[in-house]
């Protein structure tokens, strides 16, 4: 990577490096779409949150605390949830995640699984409570299933960051 004089000591990045964990987020988010599965309960997880977490615990200071919100509105418009419910959920995982990272000094893989995993149960039990309000009509068992599944896919999705992550840097 080069310098430029304006930018001491930060490295320039290509475009291939800061575009890609925003087009994987979107991308995961679209994945629900692509595969062809009718359920009449969600157990599908949402990809799209899987990959924001991903990348926000492999890579801490890539995205900005105010990424979830465009982030989280594309990802409302392509799942059907109420519009802003991730938007509100994912900005308040992220803080949450900020915060816990000011309380440890250091990480290991468990530990990232189980932060992972507590911003997976509140997003997913925040937007349950939102698509509620917003006049749905579902029993609370519903989403165990998705929040299972979510919380086991995590390790998969982390190491596909990984991967991804080494290949944008090349």
């Amino acid at each position: 990577m080069r310098t430029l004089p304006f930018r001491v000591g930060k490295p320039v990045l290509s475009l291939r490096a800061r575009a890609t964990p925003v087009a994987s987020v979107m991308f995961a988010s679209l994945v629900p779409l692509l595969l062809p599965v009718v359920a009449d309960w969600p157990f599908l997880p949402p990809f799209g949150l899987l990959m924001l977490l991903g990348w926000r615990l492999l890579r801490p200071g890539f995205f900005l605390p105010w990424a979830p919100l465009p982030l989280g509105a594309f990802d409302d418009l392509a799942s059907g949830q109420p519009i802003g419910s991730a938007m509100l959920l994912w900005t308040l995982a992220f803080l949450a995640i900020d915060a816990s990272e000011r309380a440890l000094l250091w990480r290991d893989y468990l530990q990232d699984w189980i932060v992972a995993a507590a911003a997976i149960a509140f997003c997913l039990a925040g937007g349950y409570l939102l698509a509620l309000l917003a006049g749905g009509d579902a029993p609370v068992l519903s989403f165990v299933p998705q929040l299972l599944a979510s919380i086991l896919v995590f390790p998969v999705i982390a190491r596909l960051c990984a991967r991804i992550d080494i290949w944008r840097l090349k």
